[in-house]
């Protein structure tokens, strides 16, 4: 079929959770695409958890998607936090609170179940070709054209570049924005994208140490310890900075021994009063050592190419948005995409047309995973005590707050997630605080009063930080004072 007379067709490359998230955004949506996955199974062994908050959940619900997670997992219980040596200092009940402002609360299943429940419930799955890795993209007069490494070729009208955070389609991206309009990718935003930690991440089976349904951070300085029980299953993500932070292009490609000798090392860290690290690692069904990298780019498009997910903002996991944050971006770029399609009937949009939504689609996203990555950082820093500020706020102020706080806080970005436009959503459990676009006039007042008090967690724990400051300024001049008395 002449290029002309094709419909418009989606390149999606990557097929991840934001990959196999497209896939069905755009058949909800009506619109042709292929996803090339380059991996021969859509749901490797790999990875550990994925946790999905309400925001995420019901972009989930709308995908049909939903019960089937939720089935795969039970809600949390009690969220603990430990001193270095495992003795509890907090208990919370975040999950329980996170129930009664959102009718549903945090859910954490393992990322291979969730990447084969996302695969399974797919309409229709002749849209996923494994074993495609992409070898070249060139954009031609009419579309683009995506070569594949078997000497396959895929002709469309754009590509979304889902491939993770070393994204190959974000290279392209870049030379061929660099190429169009020199010096507009700069190295700066190039190494945008830092590692300044690295994780022991894994699976184990249920411990009974870790409960059944519980999360428990272990604080330490320079590094933390976070565990998420199942009935069955518990994953672990043991975070250590790094001796040397570095940036984009450069990879730590960790091996198998570098993830046992770190291990070693420390075995002997408690996860709690009765549970070692070591115990945790040597019952371990998986177990890998990875970098976390960590940054939100400034350009996400350019041409007919458009980056969603880790490719364009990725962030650390110690409070879990990362994965929500790629379900999200995926659904607003199909959100302007369906629009575009809809009101421009049969016609193809040209290239400056499709420059202009995915501008629109950056827009709407920026500032939010902006946002995100700042408390996603703040958090990986207090839970890892990375200055004496961060150790004072996690076991002194964190402490006072009231036990529902941090899960109102969290529902500040919970509440302003998105939806699809295009898609009814019906059925999906209401809490006491609505979404921002669910908030009818009468109503959205009304709870007006029940949302003022609740802190952005950003802005929360800068003023905390601000604070510690004080009260550690305040101290050392009083112990000043008083050896001059």
């Amino acid at each position: 079929m002449p290029e002309s007379k094709r419909p418009f067709r989606v390149i999606v490359v990557g097929g991840g959770v934001v990959g196999l998230t497209a896939s069905h955004c755009l058949q909800k949506a009506g619109i042709d695409h292929v996803v090339l996955e380059k991996r021969a199974v859509v749901a490797p062994p790999e990875g550990a958890s994925i946790a999905l908050y309400p925001h995420g959940s019901r972009i989930l619900h709308q995908l049909g998607c939903f019960e089937a997670v939720e089935k795969a997992c039970v809600p949390g219980r009690n969220w603990l936090t430990r001193y270095p040596d495992g003795k509890k200092f907090m208990d919370n009940g975040y999950f329980q609170h996170l129930q009664e402002n959102h009718g549903s609360s945090l859910l954490v299943l393992e990322r291979r179940e969730f990447l084969q429940i996302m695969y399974d419930k797919l309409p229709d799955k002749s849209y996923i070709k494994t074993s495609s890795g992409v070898k070249s993209i060139k954009e031609t007069p009419e579309g683009v054209e995506v070569t594949l490494v078997n000497g396959d070729v895929e002709t469309g009208d754009m590509v979304i570049g889902a491939d993770g955070v070393y994204s190959m389609v974000r290279s392209v991206m870049w030379e061929q924005a660099n190429k169009a309009t020199p010096g507009l990718i700069t190295v700066q935003e190039k190494t945008s994208i830092k590692t300044q930690w690295k994780s022991l991440i894994g699976v184990t089976p249920n411990i009974p140490e870790l409960g059944d349904r519980d999360v428990t951070v272990v604080n330490g300085t320079g590094r933390s310890l976070l565990a998420l029980s199942q009935p069955d299953r518990a994953y672990f993500f043991f975070i250590f900075r790094v001796d040397e932070p570095f940036t984009w292009p450069k990879r730590a490609n960790y091996t198998d021994q570098d993830a046992e000798d770190l291990a070693q090392q420390f075995a002997d860290h408690p996860v709690s009063d009765t549970l070692l690290f070591g115990e945790l690692w040597k019952r371990r069904t998986r177990g890998t050592l990875i970098p976390l990298e960590e940054g939100v780019l400034t350009h996400w498009h350019h041409g007919r190419i458009v980056l969603a997910g880790d490719s364009a903002h990725k962030v650390t996991p110690n409070i879990a948005l990362g994965g929500n944050s790629g379900i999200e971006s995926v659904a607003v770029l199909c959100n302007h995409l369906q629009r575009l399609l809809q009101e421009g009937g049969a016609a193809k949009p040209t290239a400056a047309v499709l420059d202009a939504v995915f501008a629109a689609y950056q827009a709407e996203r920026l500032k939010r995973m902006q946002d995100i990555l700042a408390v996603s950082s703040l958090i990986t820093k207090v839970q890892a005590w990375d200055t004496r500020w961060h150790r004072f706020m996690a076991t002194w102020l964190l402490p006072l707050q009231a036990d529902r706080t941090t899960a109102d806080q969290m529902s500040e970005i919970i509440r302003k997630g998105p939806k699809l436009e295009y898609v009814a959503l019906e059925g999906f459990r209401k809490g006491r605080i609505p979404f921002d676009d669910e908030r009818e006039a009468g109503r959205g007042k009304a709870l007006e009063g029940a949302a003022a008090p609740i802190s952005s967690l950003f802005l929360l724990l800068r003023s905390l930080g601000a604070l510690a400051a004080f009260f550690v300024v305040w101290q050392g001049t009083r112990l000043a004072l008083a050896a001059n008395i």
